[in-house]
């Protein structure tokens, strides 16, 4: 389980890297409101707060994969640990 976590994870850090690199490096123009394109693609037309708003989302989901990789590594950790502790004391 905790492996699966630390997968999806990652997939969530780099896909929002990911994104956020192809809007960062299509869009470098600015404006009040202005056409957002990923890879020729055109995706919508935003104004200033709607693209802070797509920002913070973008960030909250990394923030969730940073927290999946890292809760994954604490249970695999703490299994681990308890696992060889139960090979050294048979007798529990």
């Amino acid at each position: 389980m905790s492996r699966m976590l630390i997968v999806v994870g990652l997939l969530l850090l780099a896909a929002a890297g990911a994104f956020t690199g192809l809007l960062l490096a299509d869009n470098l123009s600015g404006g009040p409101e202005f056409t957002v394109s990923v890879l020729g693609q055109d995706i919508a037309t935003m104004n200033t707060l709607a693209v802070f708003c797509s920002g913070l989302a973008l960030a909250l989901l990394f923030c969730a994969g940073l927290g999946a990789v890292v809760g994954g590594a604490r249970h695999r950790r703490r299994s681990r640990v308890h696992t060889s502790a139960a090979h050294r004391d048979p007798g529990r």
